[in-house]
C-alpha cells in the first residue's frame, strides 16, 4: 500500500488565493484593440506635452454598465502594470507620475460618450494632457494634465465595474512628443528662412525706409516752403489818386 504524503499547510492556504487568482483573470475581458493616434489628417497630435487619441468606438459594447479608464504609462511599468491598483490612489495620482507614480488613470467616462457607430461627420477623439489648473492639486488625482516630459508613453483603456477590472485594450505603441527647440538653436539656423527669403526682406526693408523719408520730407516741405511758393497769388488792387496841386493865387489886389 504507498504510503500517502501530508499535505504542507502553506498549500492549503495557498489554494484559495490561486483560485481567487484565477477566478479574476478569467472574469478579465481582453479586448482585440489597441489605442492609436488620431487621422494624421487632423493635425497636432502630439505637441510638448499633449497628444490625441482615437475615441475606443464601438470597443466596449458588453460592458454598458462600466466606467472606462484611460491608462498612461511610461514603458517600463506595463509588463508588471497592476489593474487592482484603482484610480485615485497614489500609485495612479497624476501629480505623483512618472516619479512616485509610474501611470496613471485619467478621462473616465461611459459608453455614452462613446456612441457606436460614430455619427456621421463627428470628430471622435481625445487630446491626453489638455487640463492645466489641476495640474499642481493633489485633490484631483485623476487630472488630465500636461505630460512632463516627451516620453515615450504607452496607454490602455481599462474597464471598471465599480473597483472591479472587467475589461481592457492592449497597450499601445509606444508614443513620443515633440521636443521644445531651445532658443539658441533657432537663431543659428536663421529661423529657417531661406536665403532668397531674407534678401527679399532686407529689399523690402529699405524701400519701405526710401518711402518713408520721401513722406517725411514732403511734409516737411508743405509745412515751411509750399504754401509761400505754390499759394495762389492775391489780387491787388492799385488805387489812383488825381494830385491836386496847389498853385499860388496872387494875392487880392486891394
Amino acid at each position: 500500500r504507498p504510503h500517502s504524503r501530508a499535505r504542507h499547510p502553506s498549500a492549503r492556504t495557498m489554494l484559495p488565493l490561486l483560485l481567487l487568482l484565477l477566478a479574476t483573470a478569467h472574469g478579465l475581458e481582453k479586448l482585440p484593440y489597441a489605442p492609436t493616434l488620431a487621422s494624421p489628417s487632423l493635425g497636432g497630435l502630439t505637441t510638448t506635452s499633449t497628444f490625441v487619441l482615437e475615441q475606443p468606438r464601438c470597443i466596449f459594447e458588453r460592458h454598458s454598465d462600466a466606467v472606462i479608464w484611460l491608462v498612461v504609462a511610461v514603458p517600463d511599468a506595463v509588463p508588471n502594470f497592476n489593474n487592482s491598483m484603482g484610480p485615485g490612489t497614489p500609485e495612479r495620482a497624476f501629480q505623483g507620475f512618472p516619479v512616485t507614480a509610474p501611470a496613471y488613470m485619467t478621462l473616465n467616462t461611459t459608453l455614452l460618450n462613446y456612441p457606436c457607430p460614430t455619427p456621421t461627420g463627428e470628430i471622435a477623439v481625445l487630446r491626453v494632457g489638455s487640463e492645466t489648473a489641476c495640474t499642481g492639486d493633489d485633490t484631483k488625482p485623476t487630472c488630465n494634465g500636461p505630460l512632463p516630459g516627451p516620453g515615450p508613453y504607452r496607454v490602455k483603456f481599462l474597464a471598471l465595474d465599480g473597483a472591479e477590472p472587467v475589461a481592457e485594450t492592449a497597450w499601445s505603441e509606444p508614443i513620443t512628443l515633440r521636443r521644445a527647440q531651445p532658443f539658441g538653436s533657432i537663431a543659428a539656423t536663421g529661423g529657417g528662412h531661406s536665403p532668397g527669403m531674407i534678401a527679399l526682406t532686407a529689399i523690402l526693408s529699405i524701400l519701405f525706409a526710401i518711402l518713408l523719408a520721401g513722406l517725411v520730407a514732403m511734409v516737411v516741405f508743405w509745412s515751411y516752403g509750399g504754401s509761400s511758393t505754390f499759394s495762389k497769388p492775391e489780387a491787388v488792387t492799385v488805387r489812383r489818386y488825381n494830385t491836386h496841386h496847389v498853385y499860388d493865387q496872387p494875392a487880392a489886389r486891394l
